[in-house]
């Protein structure tokens, strides 16, 4: 059973760089770190994307003649257009023409 804990916990740290490969306190060790930082990153990943959606639509509301971001978001929420961020920045990346047809509606 011993030996078993200890195969998979090697064939887990398959990959690693050093001893954190070859040798169980070590590869232990290295995964009990990675699980932290997994857990903590899937948290930033979602702020992560949030900041690239943002910026990515500042540089479309921008290019269509808009003040900034800001001013943009602000006059859809008073307009009651209520599209989140990922759908904007999707529309202005994939489909520029439609992004501007809204913008001037938003304006």
């Amino acid at each position: 059973m011993a030996q078993k804990r200890r195969k998979n916990l090697l064939k887990r740290a398959k990959g690693y760089r050093g001893v954190r490969s070859t040798k169980e306190r070590y590869a232990h060790e290295a995964l009990l770190h990675a699980g932290k930082h997994a857990f903590a990153h899937r948290r930033d990943k979602k702020n992560d994307f949030r900041r690239l959606w943002i910026a990515r639509l500042n540089a479309a509301v921008r290019a269509n003649g808009h003040k900034s971001y800001s001013t943009f978001i602000n006059k859809m929420k008073k307009g009651n257009i209520t599209l989140d961020r990922k759908v904007l920045a999707e529309i202005a990346s994939e489909h520029p023409e439609l992004f501007t047809r809204f913008a001037k509606q938003v304006a």
